[in-house]
């Protein structure tokens, strides 16, 4: 009887320890219909609409490494949840902001990367945008192909590193980035959107304000 306990015990010690280290998916994503939901990334706390959550996987409450936005242009609301019809081809999304937060780790700020780095590498030639400035950056440097352009009236005014558009349909592509305490949002556009930047501008400010939680 004694050997019959210390197995069943035994059994059981096995079956918890099996329980307790067995590897556990992420509980079901949450779907685009419900109310924002409450993240971290690297500690910085964001209120995001399911909806807007590119990767189901991340439709999920709490600490993300990343995640993955889209937002209509000019509403700023989700895409609409709808379901592609099999077969169907993927339309161009050129009306909606792509947005992507992730943790910034030691990486330098936007702003700072704006002041310290991309000065290295642009070209002297200047040209205007509506009352934007445009510097291309030059043939060799890591940023070949690409322009620095923004608003000289303001210091940390709007500024973004844009492609050029390609043959054909492809078009250029603006990358907007902010730091916000420990997390980088990046903000891709297309670049003809430009000629009207001043609305850009401002619907980024409220984009990011409306995904920080009140009296953030």
């Amino acid at each position: 009887m004694a050997l019959v306990a210390m197995l069943a015990l035994a059994a059981i010690a096995i079956a918890f320890i099996a329980y307790v280290l067995w590897p556990r998916w992420p509980g079901p994503s949450i779907g685009p219909d419900a109310p924002a939901l409450p993240i971290t990334i690297a500690g910085t706390a964001f209120n995001v609409p399911p909806a807007a959550i590119r990767i189901p996987l991340q439709r999920r409450a709490g600490a993300h490494e990343r995640v993955d936005l889209a937002f209509l242009w000019p509403s700023l609301e989700p895409p609409a949840a709808a379901p592609r019809a099999a077969g169907a081809a993927a339309p161009q999304a050129i009306d909606r902001l792509f947005v992507t937060i992730a943790a910034a780790g030691d990486t330098l700020p936007p702003a700072e990367r704006a002041r310290t780095i991309y000065p290295r590498y642009v070209a002297t030639d200047v040209t205007e945008l509506d009352g934007l400035v445009v510097r291309a950056f030059r043939s060799g440097s890591p940023y070949q192909g690409e322009d620095l352009i923004h608003d000289p009236s303001a210091p940390e005014g709007f500024l973004v590193r844009c492609s050029r558009s390609g043959a054909g349909p492809t078009p250029g592509i603006c990358l907007y980035g902010r730091r916000v305490e420990n997390a980088d949002i990046l903000v891709r556009f297309p670049r003809d959107w430009l000629s009207d930047w001043r609305a850009i501008d401002d619907g980024i400010e409220r984009l990011i304000e409306g995904l920080r939680p009140h009296g953030s």
